[in-house]
């Protein structure tokens, strides 16, 4: 499965990690039960993985308010990969 693995452009061109560099080694630690390596790999990985869920659900039930729920897990997830990335790029700067 890790041969099938897209690369990131970002990297390639510029030599930087981007916000989403580890999401797809992360889904693959996940698929494979490791489940802390996948947290560590990239933070995100769980509460994507329930907006995903949510979204999909939500297109065959509906719900009242659905809105603030979806809002409320894009901010939280952009919330942790923002933190996640400046975390990681603070590694490479010092």
């Amino acid at each position: 499965m890790e041969d099938f693995l897209l690369p990131c452009l970002n990297k390639q061109l510029f030599g930087m990690d981007c916000l989403g560099c580890g999401a797809q080694r992360s889904l693959v630690l996940l698929l494979h039960g490791e489940f802390a390596a996948a947290l560590k790999m990239y933070p995100a990985i769980y509460t994507l993985l329930l907006l995903a869920i949510f979204l999909v659900v939500n297109l065959f039930v509906k719900f009242k308010n659905d809105w603030f729920v979806k809002a409320g897990l894009i901010i939280l997830n952009a919330g942790i990969i923002i933190t996640a990335y400046a975390y990681k790029m603070s590694f490479f700067i010092n």
